[in-house]
């Protein structure tokens, strides 16, 4: 006897997914996979918040700690700690912010800028050692999904 049963929203079989369902669905795990090797490449000995936020205050610093929180979509004790430990390191410099000198403005200092060029240098090297390894059929496409990968994250909005 063959008894039907609903579908659910967990059940993949109920209804074929759509392409746009299908790529998504392979987009984001290629993205995530590849987002987990570049870390693994980056060899920088900090943590994936702190490199994040060291490479942030770099690119818009000076900033305040709420500010950088902000950027990090962290909370404020969270970028607190992540600033401390970045300091220590001598990754970022603190200085009192000239408005409101109850507040510090953090900026990445000459060894956090060196630290952030060599930890892209590396992943860089990587993905080009991967990428060369491609035959010119897969780098054709690949130049061609660039494109498509930056329109649809807003890259290409500027």
């Amino acid at each position: 006897m063959n008894v039907s049963r609903p579908a659910t929203a967990r059940d993949h079989r109920a209804e074929p997914a759509g392409d746009e369902a299908a790529m998504a669905g392979r987009l984001r795990l290629s993205a995530t996979r590849l987002a987990r090797r570049l870390r693994q490449q980056s060899d920088s000995g900090l943590t994936p918040t702190q490199l994040s936020a060291l490479a942030t205050a770099d690119r818009h610093g000076p900033l305040t700690l709420g500010d950088l929180a902000q950027h990090e979509l962290v909370a404020p004790p969270t970028i607190t700690r992540v600033v401390a430990k970045l300091e220590a390191e001598g990754l970022v410099t603190r200085t009192a912010d000239p408005e409101d000198r109850r507040s510090s403005l953090v900026t990445s200092s000459e060894a956090g800028r060196t630290l952030i060029e060599a930890t892209r240098t590396r992943k860089d090297a990587w993905l080009a050692s991967r990428i060369a390894a491609l035959d010119a059929d897969d780098r054709a496409h690949l130049e061609q999904a660039l494109d498509a990968l930056d329109h649809l994250s807003g890259q290409d909005d500027s």
